[in-house]
């Protein structure tokens, strides 16, 4: 108990108010695989050009990409055949990738074309956060989706987030409203506390408590990687995220409660993906769990500076 005190204070003495965002010169072009060109990516400044922006960042899946990489995009195909104005992006962000995670990429933007399929490959690693932050900065839609590189949750089910935003911009355009809906595992909870270790059981609860005591507490799956949101709000969110970790997440939905942003929840179909996340020791999970703490706390820190 003392020492998460001394944490909490730690962290709220060294901790800075706002956001840094480093993007290196070579972070702001892609590459047209066809004719060798760099490209400046766009700014999320810009207003937008086509209706949905996907966002995978990814850290070493050149195994495990394709798979989601071929679910996505013939979702997204058959949506644009069967109904033009459903123009799409697939923004791919290798964060500095030791595998192929990049040429394979590049494979899908020779195959669809850049204009469907981006690869932003970044110099160093910067964690899922400053991935996916970097991805929203780079993107053309008025919705923006991000989505895991693992294929884990089953990609049509985006249609139920887009309905769902579709309700809580109610009438308003979707390039001036403000809206966030995170794709949601809860209702599979039970089920996996049934399979889980008591160890998993109690670092995932002890998480869980520490978001609703810190944090966030609209969302009761702040950590699915299925998030649908407009152009607005990524403008208003990602410039101010601080954590470039995995619990950005948690951070994002508090800066969407902090500014009254409209924000819902729908459950989602998800199973669990062979690969790096899957059947890890006791003692890996607790080295997670203890970084998450720290991001928690972040955002309990500039919270009371706001």
């Amino acid at each position: 108990m003392e020492h998460n005190k001394f944490m909490l204070l730690f962290i709220y003495l060294t901790s800075e108010t706002y956001a840094k965002v480093i993007r290196f010169k070579e972070e702001q072009f892609y590459l047209d695989p066809k004719t060798a060109e760099k490209l400046r990516f766009p700014s999320i400044e810009d207003e937008s050009t086509i209706l949905l922006s996907v966002i995978v960042p990814a850290y070493n899946e050149e195994k495990r990409l394709p798979v989601m990489l071929e679910e996505c995009l013939d979702y997204l195909e058959k949506k644009l055949n069967s109904d033009p104005s459903c123009t799409f992006e697939v923004l791919i962000v290798d964060d500095g990738s030791n595998d192929k995670t990049t040429e394979v990429g590049l494979s899908y933007s020779k195959k669809y074309g850049c204009d469907k399929v981006r690869v932003l490959t970044l110099s160093t690693n910067r964690g899922k956060g400053g991935a996916v932050r970097l991805g929203m900065l780079s993107a053309r839609g008025k919705q923006l989706l991000f989505a895991d590189a693992d294929g884990a949750t089953t990609f049509e089910d985006i249609s139920k987030l887009q309905n769902n935003l579709k309700e809580l911009v109610k009438d308003q355009p979707m390039d001036k409203a403000l809206g966030l809906v995170c794709g949601s595992r809860a209702h599979l909870e039970k089920e996996a506390i049934a399979s889980r270790s008591f160890f998993r059981t109690v670092l995932m609860k002890g998480f869980h408590l520490l978001v609703w005591l810190f944090a966030a507490r609209s969302v009761r799956d702040t950590q699915c990687g299925f998030k649908l949101l407009t152009r607005p709000t990524a403008r208003l969110c990602f410039p101010n995220l601080h954590i470039e970790r995995w619990a950005f997440d948690v951070e994002l939905i508090y800066i969407a409660e902090y500014m009254n942003i409209p924000t819902g929840e729908v459950s989602v179909r998800w199973m669990e993906i062979e690969g790096k996340f899957k059947n890890r020791s006791c003692m890996e999970l607790a080295s997670d769990g203890s970084r998450l703490d720290p991001d928690v706390a972040t955002v309990f820190h500039w919270s009371l500076e706001s």
